[in-house]
């Protein structure tokens, strides 16, 4: 194999087709490929923001809000190409991301009444409400609710394959 040859992973690479930054640490963006494709997004960029020294010149909102599209959608830059923040990033905040049709549609897809989702996410009833109705979901509680599912997923699983395994025994 040359070193000029491409080797195609499959996976289609995010690129955004519009980004509008927004205070405080926000953006809004609108996909173009990937996974989100078609779709457009609110995406808070504080996890990123404020968790690498890289990025400490956003944290100056002002700053901040000089940023720009580049790359043809593949990234966003700041003062010129001197900082910048991939559209695979800010995917990967995305998809930890929910919105309250996507909450509303979490406790639907597993029967949890709003009092029962309180428990199990500890908050209020009223905040539950507040999330289904109009937002903002705290990326925690995003997570929480993945990983709840991704949990339940896993029980399901383990308990098909013992069934499956016991009814193999029985039939030998």
């Amino acid at each position: 194999m040359s070193g000029n040859e491409i080797i195609d992973s499959g996976i289609e690479m995010a690129r955004m087709a519009s980004a509008e930054l927004l205070a405080p640490f926000t953006l809004r963006v609108g996909w173009s490929e990937g996974r989100r494709a078609g779709r457009e997004d609110v995406i808070d960029l504080r996890p990123i923001i404020l968790s690498y020294k890289v990025y400490r010149p956003l944290r100056d909102e002002k700053f901040f809000l000089t940023g720009s599209l580049a790359e043809d959608g593949y990234t966003i830059v700041w003062n010129g190409d001197d900082l910048e923040i991939s559209a695979d990033a800010i995917m990967s905040l995305a998809d930890q991301a929910m919105t309250p049709a996507d909450f509303s549609a979490f406790l639907a897809r597993n029967k949890l009444t709003q009092e029962v989702a309180a428990a199990l996410l500890g908050r209020s009833r009223r905040q539950i409400a507040t999330y289904a109705s109009v937002g903002p979901i705290p990326r925690i509680v995003a997570l929480a609710c993945y990983g709840f599912e991704a949990r339940k997923r896993e029980a399901e699983m383990a308990g098909n394959h013992s069934s499956n395994t016991n009814k193999g025994k029985a039939a030998a």
